[in-house]
């Protein structure tokens, strides 16, 4: 495995490559999450690069930049056994200058959900991602289910902006117990972490609501409220995949979202319909 810091390094290493390329990126703290990423992209790739970059501009003010976790010589080691051809790893001077130039979230998709309460974040997911496109102009790109409103917004930008790549949209990895994986899931203290398990259950009950063709989306919210009481509900949501409200659920054609404060941490789950 390779590792490379520099995106001018970086691009002309891969410019002659005549290979189809997968590309993983990620913030670290890498877990099976990631390594399903990283498996998907091997099997459908000739050649695979992931990236590792604790992107600063997708933070507020106050947010958690500091605390999130870091595990790069970790990380480095689950990138070499996971047969990952290039490990890029630069570092801020690298990926940004003065007076930037910047990608604009949609006014709308950009700024509901998680953009209703972190106003600006989808900002800086698009412009380091559409930074990270330019210098590793992949194949394929892989991004995870889970965070959904990323993933709609990232093919948005690729379709608006005519860019060439795949992206590929990779199921969420659960723990044995339902709880999606996340890097956050390590700021869960023990009563947290038993308490994060109504996010699940939740979209589990939706889920069976579903199954007997309760399609209603609004007796679908409720009843999820009703199974995450006592936590701090930022949003649940039935959205087509276009991100769309939609008054029942459309099979085929529907995603459940859910956002929650367990504590300080947020964390984000949905299922896919």
């Amino acid at each position: 495995m390779t590792i490379l810091s520099s995106p001018h390094e970086l691009k002309n290493y891969l410019k002659d490559k005549r290979q189809t390329i997968g590309f993983v990126p990620t913030m670290g703290a890498l877990h099976e999450g990631h390594i399903s990423l990283i498996k998907k992209a091997k099997s459908e790739n000739e050649f695979v690069v992931v990236s590792i970059f604790l992107n600063p501009t997708q933070f507020l003010k106050g947010e958690d930049l500091d605390k999130y976790p870091k595990k790069d010589e970790a990380d480095k080691k689950i990138c070499e056994l996971s047969g990952v051809d290039i490990l890029f790893f630069p570092q801020v001077q690298d990926m940004y200058g003065t007076d930037e130039v910047s990608i604009q979230a949609p006014h709308v998709r950009g700024y509901v959900l998680e953009g209703t309460s972190r106003p600006s974040h989808f900002n800086g997911v698009l412009t380091v991602v559409m930074k990270l496109l330019n210098i590793v102009n992949p194949t394929n790109a892989y991004f995870g289910k889970k965070d959904a409103q990323q993933l709609n917004l990232i093919s948005l930008m690729v379709k608006q902006l005519f860019m060439s790549v795949n992206i590929i949209p990779v199921d969420t990895v659960r723990q044995s117990d339902g709880l999606a994986l996340s890097s956050r899931n390590v700021y869960l203290n023990e009563t947290q972490r038993k308490e994060a398990l109504k996010i699940p259950s939740s979209l589990h009950g939706a889920g069976i609501m579903v199954s007997k063709n309760i399609l209603e989306s609004e007796l679908i919210i409720k009843q999820m409220r009703e199974i995450l009481e006592p936590l701090e509900v930022v949003y649940v949501e039935i959205l087509s995949r276009e991100f769309e409200i939609i008054k029942q659920v459309e099979i085929g054609n529907s995603i459940i979202l859910v956002e929650v404060k367990v504590g300080t941490t947020r964390l984000l789950d949905n299922i896919w319909l």
